[in-house]
């Protein structure tokens, strides 16, 4: 409970909404930086995915590799790559392009993969091109799994950017250090609930965004559930077959 006070004390504080260092700039860099590392990411991920996702080769290469790059300690290779470009956003924007290239790349080549082939053999069959097949039948089609993958590298890169601050004056994470730095626990608890109420935010968003680029087509095609339509029916047509059978029985 004193944690907690403390918490909601340093929260409600206005000293601590204003400035270079309140929470609004603090807030705003960590959006920035998380915008620019998915960027950068994607740009290196999504290409690779849709390469082996449309063309099937490369999938072994591609899984063995997102999977040591997730095997890769977060901080260790923040410190190493610190140690090589010195203090700054540089380490920290490598380490976490890195951690964020796995999920792209998963959602990237699964989305493709997800498709039935008997579609893609209906696109060739009226004459598509192999590039009109991508960006009008995979890529639509493979486009939810792959906000998916951009989802699940947001929320890592939201969490794991406040490392950022391990190393430069930035982002929600110079909180966490700072408070713990002289044992401020209402700051650190206080930059965590930002952290955390900052990526809810942010997967709900994707949550939405993943359902609202489903095309209509799979939408309207998922078939519906009948059974209050098959029970509605019965209830209309029992009484008129009972009718109909009083009717004959009665002629």
């Amino acid at each position: 409970m004193i944690f907690l006070s403390e918490t909601l004390a340093w929260l409600g504080d206005p000293a601590h909404w204003v400035g270079a260092s309140g929470i609004p700039t603090r807030l705003a860099q960590h959006l920035l930086f998380t915008l620019v590392t998915l960027v950068v990411a994607g740009a290196i991920a999504v290409p690779i995915g849709f390469v082996i996702g449309h063309t099937g080769r490369g999938r072994s290469v591609a899984v063995a590799t997102a999977g040591a790059f997730r095997a890769i300690p977060t901080l260790g290779l923040l410190t190493l790559v610190a140690l090589w470009v010195g203090i700054g956003l540089n380490a920290p924007f490598v380490a976490l392009t890195v951690l964020a290239i796995p999920p792209i790349l998963a959602g990237a080549y699964t989305g493709f993969e997800a498709i039935d082939r008997k579609i893609i053999d209906a696109a060739r069959a009226v004459g598509m091109s192999e590039l009109q097949i991508l960006l009008k039948v995979e890529l639509p089609l493979g486009l939810p799994l792959l906000i998916g993958g951009l989802r699940s590298a947001t929320l890592q890169v939201v969490a794991t950017a406040t490392l950022a601050a391990y190393i430069a004056d930035f982002g929600l994470g110079r909180y966490l250090f700072e408070g713990l730095r002289i044992r401020d626990y209402g700051e650190m608890l206080g930059g965590s609930v930002l952290v955390i109420v900052l990526a809810i935010v942010l997967e709900g968003v994707f949550a939405l965004v993943q359902k609202l680029v489903v095309p209509r087509g799979v939408t309207a095609g998922r078939p519906t559930d009948i059974r209050d339509g098959s029970s509605r029916s019965r209830a209309v047509m029992e009484p008129a077959i009972e009718e109909g059978n009083i009717n004959v029985h009665s002629k």
